[in-house]
């Protein structure tokens, strides 16, 4: 993050009428806000619930809850229709099959996913790898971190990277500018329902 970017961050963290929401959503999920993703986490406070969905309502992105953690409620926002779309792709749906998935329908692995996500929050143990799939991680670094029990990766990003790191290095520097872009518009005094409209 540019110093300018964080001068801005701060100063808005210092003003009594900023909404943490927004600065949280363009913070954690300027990917998936911008199209550069189809899915992100986000974690907020479990008081910022309803402004979460006052922000998302009728913006084309849904929200599926995954579990609570320290006060804070998990949840995973996404592109319903590409996620369809990539869950479909023959070499995801060949992971998700080796992950012991029979159908790929959203709804189900989503349900499958939170409920071994919550046991693994408790028992820390068996992490979900679907969860890198569902968030839209090439299959090949999902493959390559569960082969490598994550170690020994190309490239350390948004994920751990085992193929075309220079390829995925570049889609991580979209990722960091649009989030940058999205702190700047709301320094601006736009609003994220009006970001993620302009962007949808």
């Amino acid at each position: 993050m540019s110093r300018d970017t964080w001068k801005i961050l701060k100063q808005m963290s210092m003003e009594e009428s900023t909404n943490q929401v927004e600065v949280e959503l363009a913070m954690q999920c300027a990917p998936l806000i911008t199209g550069l993703k189809i899915s992100n986490l986000f974690s907020i406070r479990l008081d910022d619930y309803k402004a979460m969905y006052d922000i998302l309502e009728n913006s084309g992105i849904s929200v599926y809850q995954m579990g609570f953690l320290d006060g804070r409620v998990l949840f995973l926002l996404y592109q319903e229709k590409q996620l369809i779309s990539y869950l479909h792709q023959k070499e995801v749906a060949e992971l998700l099959a080796r992950f012991g998935y029979d159908h790929v329908a959203p709804d189900c692995i989503l349900d499958t996913c939170r409920r071994r996500y919550q046991k693994y929050m408790l028992e820390k143990k068996d992490f979900p790898h679907e969860l890198g799939l569902i968030l839209g991680y090439p299959p090949e670094d999902v493959e390559g971190f569960v082969s490598q029990q994550g170690k020994n990766s190309l490239y350390t990003g948004y994920w751990k990277v085992y193929k075309d790191p220079e390829a995925k290095k570049a889609l991580f520097d979209r990722f960091e500018y649009a989030k940058e872009s999205l702190i700047h518009l709301l320094s601006c005094g736009i609003g994220m329902k009006e970001i993620i409209s302009v962007c949808s």
